[in-house]
């Protein structure tokens, strides 16, 4: 038994140096404690990844269990789904496991069945339970190598399965290159790197591996290699038998990615032809399927291969059914060495045997061919069409540039490269590449620019230098210069009008909106519906936004998942503060993107939306995380344009929690930059904060300019919507700096406005600053009629204001017992907020009523009085203010001011905590 290693194997297959790591990993994958593992192993190129997958897969099967493999080829990144097609192959048959609505999708992505393309994250969960069906029978595990060679889609599957297999009988194993960039998303998982092999195992594997080879050259050979093994094992089969036996000198030594290419191709060109026409096809084919390769293959069979397995070039699968190259590197240097006629006659051979993957086909056809070709060309365009349809945006844009590139016509050149260049700013968010692919469709002018073109020139535009009047007339010029009859189906004419939508609003300019009217109207048979729905409630919904609340409605019941609908219907549902009626899709959208499986601005778009909602909400927190995480993202991918609007968000947080200073410097960074490139309608969302922060400093002469500024006293600017949002400010520092017409003025715009019907929070303001602007007992009943809007919960921040508005105005008409009750409510819910100053107004208002600071009022109290303790549990059941009203003959306004002090001390913020923040309360009494 001294021949063989601790475990029981035999030197020739033992994997040297490396006990520790397959003990760390197995450990890992079968941890009984943990029940289902995910683990990344990296490490550089050579250094042995494959040789312990191998090991880890041949354990996993002496052990019960089953191993799927896959692995990653460069050939076949820019396919959608090929690798998950590859490493589900074996499971074919038990698609029959999961229900129609999977079992289809999943047969659609993997191409061995027809129909609409599936949403990505149908396919990932589709795979996700068929695997936990399979693993109920028998354990599972993933062996997945050359992950950074994987096409995108399957990447995104695959990060969506790895991180939810806690609690299953599946294990999952992948393996990428030290310092390749992936597509598959690593954050939060586990990984194991693989480091060289140290001095003692490097001598001990080239002993193994070549006993011939002289003690001194292997000590040569052990220095340079640096502990690859990949190197230790190959170089000396470069060596000449002189040099392996010191009776010649061993050549310098090249860095080792350029000795073990040159070997690897040294190698393959000492191979009969046959050998390397199959190697050339398996190379291009990237998919392994040895029958496909052998019957693309002219003059070659399957025993060909043979001197390529002796050569321990490639491996072929004991049911001659797949062919893997040993290393990446072997295909590359087949590929290199092949002339540009033997790869062209190899695409083409491939093509012929693909009739039945047109996407595939299509693809080889366009290697194939030489010169310019429509048909090719237009077999190109749709398999772009039916990758973007799967959400493989990277593969839409290869697959078109290629098309482009074979177009005969300098037109339908100049087009596909203008729609890849708008699909790469629009859904990639690989903005280089897109200015690269939108030069050369300007390369070749063609007549009128098409639209798809004008909006990628215009995003491109903004996003460097934030011309807002550059971009908006070069896109407006489109559209009126186009020949799409405004015909409401033609794609490229409704997407570029959803960009002007944004370009009118970001240029805060009333007449820039006039042009875009025209174009909607005029749209036939009538315009789509998400694009009249956002023109009314995005542009001037203060005037417009009520009608279309009915349509937004049924938008929202029916938003899906698809990352761009789920971004424009927020963009409809900002104003009118409906985002919380789908934050499920907003939210689901933020982990696709953290997982990679997002377009980049469609990630960005949620995360606007989501830091907009939680302010509101009063999670400042995690609008300030959110914001945070859009810059970061902002910056990793050149999204400059799109800073301030994160800036916005972290400005108005600093500023309602009194931190003026870090409001006023991020603030004097937007309108810094936005005001030379005309970008005015980030300028007002700056004034906004200032007057906010202004206000907290109890600045209110300079809360009063910057609420000017944003929206003249009297009028709620048009095309100016988050005029709304601070016409409460306007209001209040007009009365404090004795400016009561103004007040007034403004206050009877916002009633003669639609606010008060576009949102519940925006009736609350409207109500709010006409009792601060009308005296006595009407002016009381006004803040009363506010206080008792339904759901005030939502807006805690808003309804505290008005809280404050009214204890004060009592207090000054010497109805102390009421004014300490309102004061006291706007106290808790500042202080549980974290608003320093709004709470410290709130206490000196109740220290000039007499009364220091309740201790109920502190946040965190968990006692709550018999009625209280009632009323809570009522409304945990679900039942409305006005039914608990009912059952305990008391007001619902009553039980809204109750629940207003329920909320602090229980140490929540909606209704929806209540029913576990009780039992804690109760366990907490039985503890």
């Amino acid at each position: 038994m001294d021949d063989l290693d601790p475990r029981g194997r035999p030197p020739s297959t033992r994997l040297v140096g490396r006990d520790k790591d397959l003990a760390f990993i197995t450990s890992f994958l079968t941890d009984a404690d943990v029940r289902g593992a995910a683990l990344l192993l990296s490490g550089e190129a050579g250094v042995g990844k494959t040789a312990v997958l191998d090991a880890v897969a041949a354990d996993a099967v002496r052990n019960g269990v089953r191993v799927l493999r896959a692995a990653g080829v460069q050939f076949e990144a820019d396919i959608g789904y090929a690798g998950l097609n590859q490493l589900l192959v074996p499971l074919f048959d038990d698609f029959d496991l999961l229900d129609d609505v999977h079992r289809d999708a999943l047969r659609v992505a993997v191409g061995i069945g027809g129909g609409p393309a599936p949403d990505r994250l149908l396919t990932s969960t589709a795979v996700l339970l068929l695997l936990r069906q399979l693993s109920l029978r028998t354990p599972l595990l993933l062996v997945v190598d050359d992950l950074p060679w994987l096409d995108r889609a399957t990447n995104a599957v695959l990060g969506f399965v790895a991180r939810r297999l806690v609690g299953s009988r599946i294990g999952f194993l992948g393996a990428s290159r030290e310092g390749s960039e992936s597509f598959f998303e690593t954050s939060g998982l586990p990984e194991h790197h693989l480091r060289p092999l140290d001095d003692a195992s490097s001598a001990e594997l080239l002993a193994l591996a070549h006993p011939d080879v002289s003690p001194a050259v292997r000590r040569r050979i052990a220095a340079e290699a640096r502990g690859n093994p990949l190197a230790l094992v190959e170089l000396p089969s470069a060596l000449s038998a002189e040099q392996r036996a010191a009776l010649a000198a061993v050549p310098p030594v090249l860095p080792l990615s350029e000795r073990l290419q040159a070997m690897f191709a040294s190698r393959v060109a000492e191979l009969p032809a046959g050998s390397r026409e199959l190697l050339l096809i398996a190379a291009l084919d990237g998919t392994g399927d040895l029958p496909s390769i052998v019957a693309a293959a002219d003059r070659a069979g399957v025993d060909d291969l043979a001197p390529a397995e002796r050569n321990r070039l490639v491996s072929v699968s004991t049911d001659n059914r797949r062919l893997s190259f040993r290393h990446p590197l072997i295909g590359s240097a087949v590929v290199k060495l092949a002339t540009a006629a033997e790869r062209r006659r190899a695409h083409q051979a491939l093509a012929g045997v693909l009739g039945d993957q047109p996407e595939r086909r299509a693809w080889h056809l366009g290697e194939a061919t030489v010169g310019r070709d429509e048909k090719v060309a237009a077999l190109l365009e749709e398999a772009a069409r039916r990758r973007l349809r799967r959400g493989d945006a990277l593969g839409a844009v290869a697959a078109l540039t290629r098309a482009a590139g074979l177009s005969p016509a300098a037109s339908d050149e100049s087009r596909r490269m203008a729609e890849a260049a708008y699909i790469g700013v629009d859904s990639s968010g690989e903005l280089e590449d897109a200015s690269r692919l939108l030069a050369g469709a300007q390369a070749h002018p063609s007549g009128q620019q098409s639209l798809h073109a004008a909006a990628a020139s215009a995003f491109l535009l903004i996003n460097k230098d934030g011309d807002i009047d550059t971009a908006y007339r070069l896109l407006v010029g489109a559209i009126e210069s186009g020949e799409h009859g405004y015909d409401a189906s033609d794609e490229a004419l409704v997407e570029a009008l959803h960009l002007l939508v944004l370009l009118c609003w970001y240029g805060g300019d009333p007449k820039l909106w006039e042009p875009l009217s025209g174009f909607v109207a005029r749209l036939s048979p009538e315009p789509p519906e998400l694009l009249w729905v956002i023109t009314q409630t995005f542009g001037d919904p203060a005037r417009t936004g009520a009608a279309a609340l009915p349509r937004l409605t049924k938008l929202i019941a029916a938003v899906g998942d698809d990352p761009t609908r789920v971004i424009r219907v927020g963009t409809a549902s900002v104003f009118p503060d409906r985002l919380g009626d789908f934050r499920w899709a907003t939210r689901q959208l933020v982990e696709q993107g953290r997982a990679g499986t997002a377009p980049v601005r469609r990630h960005l778009g949620a995360l606007m939306h989501l830091g907009l909602d939680y302010f509101h909400l009063g999670r400042w927190d995690d609008a300030a995380e959110f914001a945070r995480e859009g810059l970061t993202l902002c910056e990793d991918h050149d999204y400059r344009f799109f800073a301030w609007y994160f800036q916005y968000i972290q400005a108005v947080a600093a500023a309602v929690r009194g931190d003026g200073e870090a409001s006023d410097a991020l603030t004097e960074e937007i309108v810094r930059w936005a005001t030379p490139r005309g970008t005015h309608g980030a300028r007002f969302f700056a004034c906004h904060a200032r007057a906010l922060a202004a206000l907290g400093r109890g600045d209110f002469e300079t809360a009063y300019q910057h609420a000017c500024a944003l929206s003249p006293p009297g009028t709620v600017a048009p095309y100016v919507p988050i005029a709304m949002w601070g016409t409460m400010d306007l209001v209040e520092a007009a009365v404090r700096t004795g400016r009561q017409r103004e007040a007034a003025a403004h206050s009877a715009a916002m009633r003669a406005s639609s606010m008060a019907e576009l949102s519940p929070r925006l009736e609350l303001l409207v109500l709010a600053c006409e009792a601060l602007t009308t005296p006595g007992k009407e002016g009381l009943a006004l803040f009363e009629q506010a206080l008792s809007l339904p759901g005030p919960e939502r807006w805690p921040f808003d309804v505290a204001r008005v809280f404050l508005f009214h204890g004060e105005r009592l207090r000054r008409m010497r109805a102390t017992t009421e004014a300490r009750e309102q004061l006291t409510r706007a106290l808790e819910i500042f202080q549980r907020l974290g608003s320093k100053p709004w709470a410290a107004r709130a206490a000196a208002e109740l220290r000039a009523g007499g009364r220091s600071t309740p201790a109920d009022a502190r946040p965190g109290g968990r006692t709550l009085t018999a009625q209280e303790m009632q009323i809570a549990t009522l409304a945990a059941t679900g039942l409305t203010n006005k039914q608990i009203a009912e059952r305990l003959l008391l007001s619902h306004r009553t039980i809204g001011t109750h629940l207003y002090q329920i909320y602090p001390k229980l140490g929540i913020t909606s209704r929806a905590a209540l029913r576990d923040a009780l039992s804690e309360l109760e366990a907490e009494s039985q503890g």
